[in-house]
């Protein structure tokens, strides 16, 4: 996907082991090839699933490893062969910076799911080169996987969007459940979470939060809009819930139980599971048959759907809700997450940071 030629160096803050600590790494970026986009990074959204990689917590992480993949910047250079962006665009950039193209997800439009598909980091291009993600001071990125931050939407509300953002608004654009008068529920109020009440509220959905804690009720109710809130333990207000709800989004990215919410989808109704969790999950077969329903999942969106979904976050004057940092943060601002301290997305000041 474009000239692999290795040209302009760029500092990025690298893992270099299973410590996931981070510190200063200068690594050469590609030439601008004919169909690729050369951004300077000007902020980058802090995910659980960056933890999960910089630690080897799914065995397959290489090292040195620059994380970040919800990445807003600046073109500064394109390719021959680019006439979507030109220099001075504020473009996005997200989970994936490569497809095979001719495979049926990739046809459908759907290259998310492509089983040749690159990761923005912690993976390599077609010649073997390692890729690396916006945790740096630049990137160059093949223009498929770049999209453009519609005008008036500042980069660091932005920035959340291109992975908390599309991963709820997939399943509910994919499944059906877009139209407004919908019961759902959203398990952990983390940086996906948090958007998936703004979102399923701009569609006209009546949401209830479901916690393990009473912590983030009068954030949940009083600021991000949510139309109930419940404690997983509180057994009489979980029976009340029962056979109510349309959907149920689950962020929880540790292992857990799904029966109790299993319980509480209508007939048709679907679990989506969205927590990354490498330990087997268990449910009784009766708890899905009694009431056709589903336990389904999904990976992030397509770029259509990024493009749709920043759109219709501007028409609804979404915004994330964010803690802004600087680079030399990254470290403490990982622990945090670890301890889901954060409401409830870091975004790295990548531009205002001293990088080395």
């Amino acid at each position: 996907m474009g000239s692999l030629e290795m040209g302009r160096k760029t500092v990025g803050w690298a893992a270099r082991d299973s410590s996931g600590v981070l510190s200063p790494y200068t690594y050469s970026l590609r030439e601008t090839g004919p169909e690729d986009v050369y951004v300077k990074v000007m902020c980058c959204g802090v995910c659980h699933t960056d933890i999960h990689q910089v630690k080897n917590d799914l065995g397959m992480s290489k090292y040195p490893m620059v994380p970040g993949h919800e990445v807003v910047g600046e073109v500064i250079e394109v390719g021959s062969g680019v006439s979507k962006f030109r220099a001075g665009d504020v473009v996005g950039v997200g989970c994936i910076v490569g497809c095979c193209g001719n495979c049926r997800p990739c046809k459908a439009d759907i290259e998310q799911y492509c089983n040749k598909k690159i990761w923005s980091y912690n993976d390599v291009y077609s010649d073997g080169n390692p890729t690396q993600g916006g945790f740096a001071g630049a990137m160059v990125v093949h223009q498929k996987f770049v999209v453009k931050i519609p005008d008036g939407m500042a980069p660091e509300q932005a920035a959340p969007l291109l992975c908390a953002g599309v991963t709820v608004y997939s399943p509910l654009n994919h499944f059906g459940l877009k139209q407004s008068g919908l019961r759902g529920a959203i398990l952990g109020l983390g940086g996906v979470g948090h958007m998936g009440v703004k979102i399923a509220k701009a569609m006209g959905h009546h949401i209830t939060i479901i916690s393990s804690s009473n912590r983030k009720r009068d954030e949940a109710l009083d600021h991000l809009g949510a139309d109930d809130y419940v404690v997983s333990s509180d057994g009489a207000r979980m029976q009340e819930l029962g056979d109510s709800l349309d959907y149920i989004i689950d962020t929880i990215p540790v292992f857990h139980p799904l029966e109790p919410y299993l319980s509480l989808l209508k007939v048709d109704g679907k679990l989506i599971l969205m927590g990354v969790i490498n330990t087997p999950l268990q449910f009784v077969t009766p708890m899905v048959m009694l009431g056709r329903k589903s336990i389904t999942g999904s990976f992030i969106g397509s770029m259509k759907e990024t493009e749709e979904m920043l759109e219709f976050c501007k028409d609804k004057s979404l915004t994330s809700t964010i803690e802004i940092v600087k680079m030399d943060y990254i470290n403490t601002a990982l622990e945090r997450l670890e301890k889901n301290d954060v409401r409830y997305r870091f975004v790295v000041d990548v531009a205002g940071s001293k990088l080395d």
